[in-house]
């Protein structure tokens, strides 16, 4: 991996690091403000809300980074891509339009536990206890937890009642279009990453790495849903 390379990679993570600071799954004040005083059926705006907030949301690309590091077919990338999808889908719709109530940081610290869990995935963690996690469950079963943050922020902004379903939708919609735009970007990146002698060399050091930000994440998670019981 080349020294670009790996200054791009180290930004990337401190973004994700500095950006769990300001909560992982924050708005920015004017989206909060736009879905507070919205009512009725409104998709593009929303629509454009889901995008912006996967692309944003450091801990599902690195999640997405960690799954895709040693996936080498199309097939099994839309196998994966699909099986997280329908997971993080179904608790996004299901835990806004039923109400389900999480503590955030809760939430956020599985989040960054599907992180640390796919990076050691990588670097073999499982298999030195003679153990393979199989991902076809692994990674559907995280995508639920990570719709579920999807749906604590959301709710958080108490969107109107009138319209919410339709919304809501636009809003998935949203999410799996910043996801597909994430996605190809990563795909770009490994093509042309593979295609160097360095990758395979990387391995260790770059899933160190991811797995170094997912403990992070959790850490600083963990704290915060602690100080809020004190």
């Amino acid at each position: 991996m080349t020294k670009h390379a790996w200054r791009a990679l180290v930004a990337i993570i401190t973004a994700c690091v500095l950006s769990s600071a300001a909560s992982a799954h924050g708005f920015a004040s004017r989206d909060a403000g736009f879905v507070a005083s919205t009512a009725g059926f409104d998709p593009l705006p929303y629509a454009y809300l889901g995008a912006r907030h996967m692309l944003t949301g450091y801990d599902h690309l690195l999640f997405i980074f960690a799954v895709l590091f040693f996936v080498f077919s199309a097939r099994q990338v839309l196998l994966y891509v699909t099986l997280f999808s329908l997971g993080h889908s179904l608790t996004l719709l299901l835990g806004v339009y039923l109400h389900w109530q999480f503590n955030a940081h809760v939430v956020d610290a599985f989040i960054a536990l599907s992180v640390i869990w796919k990076a050691l995935d990588n670097l073999g963690g499982f298999r030195a206890f003679g153990w393979q996690p199989d991902n076809r469950i692994v990674i559907p079963a995280f995508g639920l937890i990570h719709g579920l943050g999807l749906a604590t922020s959301l709710q958080s902004l108490q969107p109107s009642a009138q319209g919410l379903l339709p919304n809501l939708l636009a809003f998935n919609v949203g999410v799996e279009l910043g996801q597909l735009l994430a996605l190809i970007a990563l795909l770009g990146v490994f093509a042309l990453w593979r295609q160097r002698t360095s990758f395979s060399g990387s391995a260790i050091a770059t899933n160190t790495l991811v797995l170094t930000a997912g403990v992070v994440l959790l850490g600083y998670q963990l704290t915060a849903a602690t100080q809020l019981r004190i």
